[in-house]
């Protein structure tokens, strides 16, 4: 078929290899490896996905869907990209604390349309992630240990399924706790009915240590963790910054520890409870404080631009000295593996139960590894090198977090997100709902037999 005949059955524009605008349309955040479709269509509104979905059934063709490409896991080849930045559409019901949001809502416009009535979605650090993949990956928010996973907190999916049928679901609905917590394997949202926050205020920012005192913060944060409130939520991150323009030069090739924090709580409060951290010694920054939540994505400073990244993460039942220690020998400066390292800490709301498929929810701590794709066979190797280090203390793994290098389409990984009583019902569901498997370009769910 060609573009034009195909173009007249959508009312966003259609684009084919070759095209002028196609390199444009299929690039994302993730740069390491882009979607190379047969046929992509830039939706504007749900009958449009609707077509798409339809005529790629037709065709016996996989669709994919990109909003913004962050959490890009696997890259489809040929089939149908459906790119949902168009479908930007946000409504606020303030009394009912309620947003409504289209597929392609970034978090950032969410977080400044619901702060206008003092109230915040449970976003994670980056304002230019798509509102609907991270809900659907689960949803680990900047106030996740006071209030749980995002995907918990969903009230109706408007979904359109392997079959080309539009579908609204609700939290008694098979598909509902199906569709939350499995990225996309179900079909293809166009719109999310999310709960909101009473949070107008956050305090929190970083605290960043130079190299002496890297393993001091380390210890001193892990101690920390075991008695703070769940209305706080913190992670350190340890990284080597690079010697190039975008990083701040006073940061330039050192090596430090990042602490960030988020409080919904008191200024007096949030103060006391970080007195234990600044005790580790001088910061190079120090830029806590009581901030409106829409300037909260400053907490984490996450980078705006697009690039490439490969990544692995392990969810720990514990946070053990012993565990640090062969973190640090593995990824310190002069170690085998180059990468930034983030540890999160878990608890309290996230262990509750709730509708999405989302397991594993005792881990205590989750460590992510982030590591330059460069070598293609390097980054497999480093990846699995610390999955192998940690996996004493590991129970699990978030499949929102797998990014490239192999791990993110490797099906034991997959299956690891999850009990084995969860992925067995999501794998029956899958032959249900997508028999097929047309959705597959995904931390992929394969249809059971």
């Amino acid at each position: 078929m060609t573009n034009t005949a195909l173009q007249s059955n959508f009312a966003g524009p259609v684009f084919t290899p070759g095209d002028a605008g196609y390199a444009e349309e299929v690039a994302g955040f993730q740069t390491a490896y882009t979607h190379r479709p047969a046929f992509v269509v830039g939706a504007l509104h749900a009958e449009d996905v609707r077509a798409a979905v339809e005529f790629a059934g037709r065709q016996g063709l996989p669709v994919a869907v990109q909003a913004t490409g962050h959490g890009l896991s696997v890259a489809v080849e040929g089939g149908v990209l459906i790119t949902t930045g168009r479908m930007a559409g946000i409504v606020i019901d303030p009394g009912a604390r309620i947003a409504r949001v289209g597929a392609g809502v970034r978090a950032g416009a969410l977080v400044e349309a619901a702060a206008r009535y003092g109230l915040a979605p449970l976003n994670g650090s980056s304002p230019s992630v798509g509102v609907v993949g991270y809900v659907l990956g689960g949803g680990m928010g900047l106030l996740a240990r006071e209030f749980g996973y995002a995907a918990d907190h969903v009230r109706s999916i408007d979904l359109v399924t392997a079959d080309g049928r539009m579908r609204t679901l609700h939290p008694e609905d098979e598909l509902f706790g199906a569709v939350l917590g499995s990225g996309g394997n179900f079909g293809v949202v166009t719109g999310l009915e999310l709960d909101l926050m009473p949070v107008a205020e956050i305090y929190g920012g970083q605290l960043v240590f130079d190299t002496p005192l890297v393993d001091a913060a380390l210890e001193t944060w892990r101690r920390w963790t075991v008695a703070v409130p769940s209305a706080l939520t913190s992670t350190i991150a340890v990284v080597t910054y690079p010697d190039i323009p975008p990083v701040p030069e006073s940061l330039r090739g050192r090596h430090i520890a990042s602490i960030r924090i988020a409080f919904d709580g008191s200024d007096e409060d949030g103060e006391r409870l970080v007195a234990p951290l600044r005790a580790i010694g001088d910061r190079l920054r120090d830029d806590l404080r009581t901030m409106p939540y829409a300037e909260s994505h400053t907490i984490h400073s996450d980078p705006p631009f697009p690039h490439a990244y490969a990544a692995t993460n392990a969810l720990l039942s514990e946070l053990t000295p012993q565990a640090l220690a062969a973190l640090r020998a593995l990824t310190a400066p002069g170690g085998p593996v180059s990468a930034v390292i983030d540890i999160r800490h878990l608890g309290a709301a996230l262990r509750h139960g709730g509708p999405a498929s989302i397991d594993h929810r005792d881990a205590e701590y989750i460590v992510r590894v982030i590591t330059d794709p460069g070598e293609a066979d390097a980054a497999p190797e480093r990846l699995a090198m610390v999955r192998n280090t940690l996996a004493p203390w590991t129970i699990g793994h978030n499949l929102a977090f797998l990014y490239g290098a192999g791990g993110a389409a490797d099906p034991a990984q997959t299956a690891a997100g999850y009990s084995p009583d969860t992925y067995r019902w999501l794998a029956s569901a899958k032959a249900k709902y997508d028999p097929h498997n047309m959705f597959r370009a995904n931390r992929n769910i394969v249809p059971a037999t």
